[in-house]
Order: C-alpha cells, then structure tokens, then sequence
C-alpha cells in the first residue's frame, strides 16, 4: 500500500532534478500527479517514464509566473482526476548578483518565479482542495530563506516563501488544508553550480560547511516532500522542515 494512495497531487518544476525525483516518487507511493514546467521535451519523458512504470502522471506546460497556467494545471487535475490534495510549489531560479549588481529586471524574475509563482499556485489549488475537504501544500523554500547565504534576490524570494507559508497554514487551517515548508540545504543538482564561474570549486566549498560530509540528493528532498504531503502530517502545519545536513546547526 502507497503512503499516496487515492490522492491527486499537482507539482510545479517537474521536469527534472528535485521535482522530477518528487514526482516519480509520488507515482510509486500511489499519487495520481499532474506536472508542469517550462521544459517540455524533459517533461514529457518524465511523463512517459512513469507511466512506462505503471504510475499515473499528466504532463502541463506551467510556467508559474503565468496565472492562466496555473489556471489550466489545476483545471487538468480536475478534469483528468477529478479533485486535488496535494500542491507542491517545487519550481525555482537562482540568478546569482550581489545587491549593487542587481537589475530591477533580474529582481522581478526572480521573485516572479519563487514568490509569485507560489502565491499563484496556492490562490487557485485552495478552492478546489476545500472543496474536497481539505489538503497539503507544501512549498520548497531553502536555507537561504533562513540565513544569509547565496543571492540576495534568491534569499528574498525564499524568504517571502517561508513567510507566505505560515500565513497559509494559519488561513487555511479551518478548511482542513496544511501547509508547510521545506528548507534544502547544498542539494547536489544544477542549481547549486549555475552562475559560477567555477561551479565544481563552488560545490565543494559549499560541501566543506556540511557537518554530514556530503551534498544532499534530491531523493533527500522528495523523501521530506512526501512525509509532509502525506497523512502521516495530518498534525503538521505552518512548520519548517530543514534538509541541509546540519549546515545551520554551526
């Protein structure tokens, strides 16, 4: 028996890395997900993977500064499984520039994609979870939304995350639908090497600060996704769940 079984989960940033990990591991524990992103090519192969498996997945384009996207992926969830208890707000960018050298164009996507599309995803996914009598969301923020380490618009956004996740859980905590975030530290993936100029020098600087001695996977992520998305959280809403390694215990 899937720790998922008969509910339906809609993950955004599904094509690969953390959120592909996310959504083949909610097919294998009995999730019927619907997934967008902005590639494609990658998620249709996620797509035709798990159901090459025996899992049930639906592909979206979901670009999740576009609120029509969102629109459209929820109504997929509807239309194809006819109801939705889990969100996961997964998609994210990282554009790496200090304060100075920060343009207001590159602070506006940024925030667009991390905070926005959050804020996006949970307004529409809310009707149609009360309707059902309830649900949990579950948004990827990062230990950047906690502490002072990594790009000063990405820790906004995250922060902004973190934040609008509690408001969620205290809002909505009478219609039954939970909502908690979780906060990845160095997580092995393309993320942590983008804009670098030495991107293998810069994940191994980051590796050097984790307590654990190795960088995180994404199946470290998907695991912490899946128990709060899960039943087993029934009491757990407006919390933080930390996944660094011991990074911000030092």
């Amino acid at each position: 028996m899937g720790r998922l079984d008969g509910k339906v989960a809609l993950i955004s940033g599904g094509a690969r890395g953390q959120g592909a990990a996310e959504v083949k591991l909610f097919a294998r524990e009995g999730a019927r997900v619907v997934f967008g992103d902005v590639l494609d090519d990658a998620g249709r192969q996620v797509e035709a993977e798990v159901r090459a498996a025996g899992g049930a997945a639906t592909y979206v384009h979901l670009d999740v500064a576009n609120e029509s996207d969102w629109r459209e992926a929820v109504g997929t969830a509807v239309q194809v499984y006819d109801r939705l208890d889990i969100l996961v707000n997964n998609a994210g960018i990282v554009r790496r520039a200090s304060i100075e050298e920060t343009t207001l164009e590159l602070w506006n996507e940024v925030m667009a994609v991390n905070a926005t599309g959050v804020f996006l995803g949970t307004k529409h996914a809310l009707p149609i979870m009360r309707r059902g009598g309830g649900g949990s969301i579950v948004n990827i923020s990062s230990i950047s939304g906690m502490i002072a380490v990594g790009a000063p618009a990405y820790n906004a956004s995250k922060g902004a995350v973190r934040v609008f996740t509690k408001v969620t859980a205290v809002e909505h905590a009478k219609d039954h639908i939970r909502c908690n975030s979780i906060h990845p530290g160095p997580i092995d993936t393309q993320m942590i090497r983008e804009g670098h100029v030495d991107p293998d020098a810069m994940a191994q600087q980051r590796l050097s600060l984790v307590p654990l001695g190795r960088l995180g996977t994404v199946d470290d992520i998907a695991y912490g996704v899946l128990y709060l998305a899960s039943d087993e959280a029934a009491f757990v809403t407006g919390s933080e769940l930390v996944i660094d390694g011991g990074f911000i215990a030092q």
